[in-house]
């Protein structure tokens, strides 16, 4: 539902992401040089020897508070970035990578589905502010995978709600969002896998232009962003989800979601940004 006058509501206000602090630079635990204060690597671009040493462009640790079997972090680069919004071609290409490298060991270990996600901003749950994105190994694929196996090609089809394409990927604004400017990232043509996907780096840039897009729109908002792929049939697909809107009893309760910004001007205000 689009209801463009809730967004005046009282309570309405929108959450920002803190500027840093200088203890957030002083105490980070994912920048480099500080090694020891994370769980020793599972992966790391480039290998060193010994492990757990500086000199890594992306690094990867399991998570310290897991909620399932196993959780991991990846770490997207030694420097003090905030957001996938400040990496560069390169550093992202870095990171498809290593979620490529993290699935095929989760698939050989049994796990049929790696759940990749990125949180920014404490309101879309973020602990730690340096740039970074979790990979979740679960034994089958969640039960929101399984509902929208085939519901992603229509989705992509209006032209209106279209932000940029990008060497084979699209970028286009949810024609049913559930919160203003959220975004479906997809190859234009239908992939099974995004692991296995040549276009996944691609993807993931187009992720952080949306973001810099969002930026520039709304100032720096909290969001989330994930990834749903599949083993066979489907299209994979990223999510962007900006967490402009407090979900309620309505929207959590009844599963109604309302909306204060139709996708077409979503797409217009993006484009222009």
């Amino acid at each position: 539902m689009i209801a463009p006058g809730r967004a005046h509501r009282p309570g309405a206000a929108r959450g920002r992401i803190e500027p840093a602090t200088p203890e957030e630079l002083e105490q980070c635990p994912f920048c480099e040089g500080r090694e020891d204060r994370t769980p020793p690597e599972t992966l790391a671009l480039p290998a060193r020897a010994p492990p757990d040493s500086p000199g890594w462009r992306v690094r990867v640790v399991p998570n310290l508070y897991p909620a399932f079997e196993r959780q991991e972090v990846v770490i997207h680069t030694p420097r003090h970035a905030r957001s996938v919004a400040e990496l560069s071609g390169e550093e992202l290409a870095d990171v498809a990578a290593v979620w490529s490298a993290r699935a095929a060991a989760a698939g050989a270990g049994g796990f049929g589905y790696v759940q990749a996600l990125i949180n920014e901003g404490r309101e879309a749950g973020a602990s730690l502010p340096h740039s970074h994105s979790q990979l979740v190994w679960l034994r089958e694929p969640p039960p929101a995978v399984a509902a929208e196996r085939n519901a992603v090609a229509k989705l992509l089809e209006p032209a209106e709600l279209r932000i940029l394409d990008t060497d084979g990927v699209t970028a286009v604004t949810h024609p049913a969002g559930r919160a203003p400017y959220e975004l479906l990232i997809a190859p234009l043509e239908p992939e099974a896998s995004a692991f296995a996907s040549a276009r996944l780096a691609a993807a993931l840039r187009i992720l952080a232009d949306a973001v810099r897009r969002l930026y520039a729109v709304e100032g720096q908002v909290p969001w989330n962003a994930w990834l749903h792929t599949f083993g066979s049939g489907g299209h994979w697909h990223l999510e962007l989800l900006p967490r402009l809107t407090v979900f309620a009893g309505l929207e959590l309760g009844a599963g109604l979601y309302v909306n204060t910004l139709a996708p077409e001007e979503a797409a217009a205000r993006l484009r222009g940004a």
